[in-house]
Parts: structure tokens; C-alpha cells; sequence
């Protein structure tokens, strides 16, 4: 009888004390996966920003679909920041080789385009006039057609920002293109480069601004920088942001270009 006693003690006291440690385990766990905000989820990419395909033409964003960009503050190479508009579900970067003073920008992103945009921005805070020329060079040469470096002036860094940009797409087309206010749709002038000049890209391209006038310029092979197409007119508050991005067009794979030769003037008539 004793004995039954002592087993029966011996037996409860065992799960009475494994139930008090996972009773005092249970809000540390809590604690563990809640510490405050809850974790965000990894971002997925919608059926509107996949690319154009046989089967598949990319279509506008829904107009209240918007994501906070990434910025950082630290100066690189003549620029004094850099930022992932839109913030593309694979996050860009960027580096800059002082001895060669090359650029090399990766990102991904669905596009620059639409009502807002998604494509990682070298830039520099400026007011006034500017003119900003680059050599455009893509590492990988069965990228996707349709990515494209663009030289860009923007009001802010905002996904749905007012700006205007010459964009050089993988396949050779040049264009001018504006988004004239916040969150309106793209316009653009296309310049496209075929027969004897297909497959060739543009050497050079720069983008001026002349008060309210903005303008492309081009070199196909080297030689003088020229404009290209009548510019647009679009106002800029100071101050504002001008740069260099890429954008692979792919929302979820990363891609790259090479800006080398960049030149940036606080004036107009200096593209070069």
C-alpha cells in the first residue's frame, strides 16, 4: 500500500511539473514571435507587373498600389544617395570604382513606367539648370529587351513622382518620356533604332534642363553629342532630384548596366 502510494506521488508530480515549464516556457515563445509589429511578409509579385509575353501584356498598377522606397544617404561617386523606388521585390544595388569611374547599378522592377515606378536611382538634391550625359553599357548582352538605364530628373522619391527621363532600352530604343504630375501615366517620344542600325545601342545619351524645358540628347558611335526630338515642357520645384537608374523589368530578377564617362553640370548647354 505504501509502495502504490509512492508511485502514485512520484507519477503526478512528474506531469505537474511538466506542465508548469511549458506553462512558463509558453510566453517566452509568445514573446519570441512577437517582440512588437508583426514581421512583414516578403512581398510577392502581382499578375499586373509580370512582364509582356505571348500570352501576357503587362498592364497599369491598380491606382491605390503604392510601396515605400529604400533610401540611403551615402554618397556615391558624383552622386549624393541612392534609393529603390518603389521598392521592386528583389532589393537593387549599386557601386562605384573610383579608378575607372564606372557605375554598376543592379535591380530589378517591373518598370518605369505607368502611374509609378519600380528601379534603383543614384542621385544627387540640385536646383536650377542641369545637364547630365552617360556612356550606357549592358554586362549581359540576352538581358531582357525591355530593360532600360535612364538618366532621370525627379521631384521626389516617391513611386508615383513627377518626372522626366531619356530611357535606354536593352534592344535600342531610345525614348523622351514625362510623367507630368503625381501619379499620372507616362507619355513618352519613341526613337526606335532599326535596319542597318539594328542591334546597335547608342554610345551616349544625356538629358538637359533649360528652365521648364527639357531636352534629350544622343551618340550613336562617338560622335558629337546632338539632341534628339523636341523637348517637353515640365516644372520642377527646387529643389529636386536628378540621376542615373536601371530598371530589368523583371519585378522579381535582378539585372545590370555599367554607366561610365558620367558627366553632371549645375547648367544647361553643357551636356557633353
Amino acid at each position: 500500500m505504501e509502495m502504490s502510494l509512492v508511485r502514485f506521488a512520484i507519477k503526478h508530480s512528474f506531469l505537474v511539473s511538466t506542465f508548469l515549464l511549458l506553462l512558463s516556457a509558453a510566453p517566452q515563445k509568445l514573446r519570441a514571435q512577437a517582440p512588437g509589429a508583426p514581421a512583414t511578409p516578403t512581398p510577392t509579385v502581382p499578375a499586373w507587373a509580370q512582364p509582356g509575353s505571348a500570352t501576357h501584356a503587362q498592364v497599369p498598377p491598380p491606382a491605390d498600389f503604392h510601396r515605400l522606397g529604400r533610401n540611403f544617404d551615402t554618397p556615391i561617386g558624383v552622386f549624393q544617395g541612392q534609393s529603390d523606388i518603389g521598392s521592386a521585390v528583389v532589393p537593387g544595388s549599386a557601386s562605384y570604382d573610383p579608378e575607372t569611374k564606372k557605375y554598376t547599378v543592379n535591380s530589378a522592377g517591373y518598370n518605369i513606367w505607368y502611374s509609378r515606378d519600380e528601379f534603383r536611382f543614384l542621385w544627387k538634391k540640385v536646383s536650377g539648370d542641369i545637364s547630365l550625359a552617360a556612356d550606357v553599357a549592358f554586362p549581359d548582352p540576352k538581358g531582357y529587351g525591355d530593360r532600360k538605364a535612364v538618366l532621370v530628373i525627379r521631384q521626389s522619391l516617391d513611386d508615383d513622382s513627377k518626372e522626366a527621363m531619356i530611357g535606354e532600352h536593352g534592344v535600342g530604343m531610345i525614348h523622351l518620356a514625362e510623367r507630368p504630375a503625381t501619379g499620372a501615366d507616362m507619355k513618352d517620344l519613341q526613337y526606335r533604332f532599326g535596319g542597318v542600325l539594328a542591334g546597335v545601342l547608342a554610345k551616349r545619351i544625356g538629358i538637359e534642363k533649360n528652365g521648364d524645358s527639357i531636352a534629350i540628347f544622343v551618340s550613336l558611335t562617338g560622335e558629337p553629342m546632338h539632341q534628339l526630338g523636341p523637348p517637353v515642357t515640365i516644372h520642377f520645384d527646387a529643389p529636386f532630384y536628378v540621376g542615373i537608374g536601371f530598371c530589368s523589368h523583371l519585378p522579381d530578377k535582378s539585372d545590370t548596366v555599367v554607366f561610365s564617362n558620367v558627366v553632371l553640370n549645375d547648367a544647361a548647354g553643357n551636356v557633353r
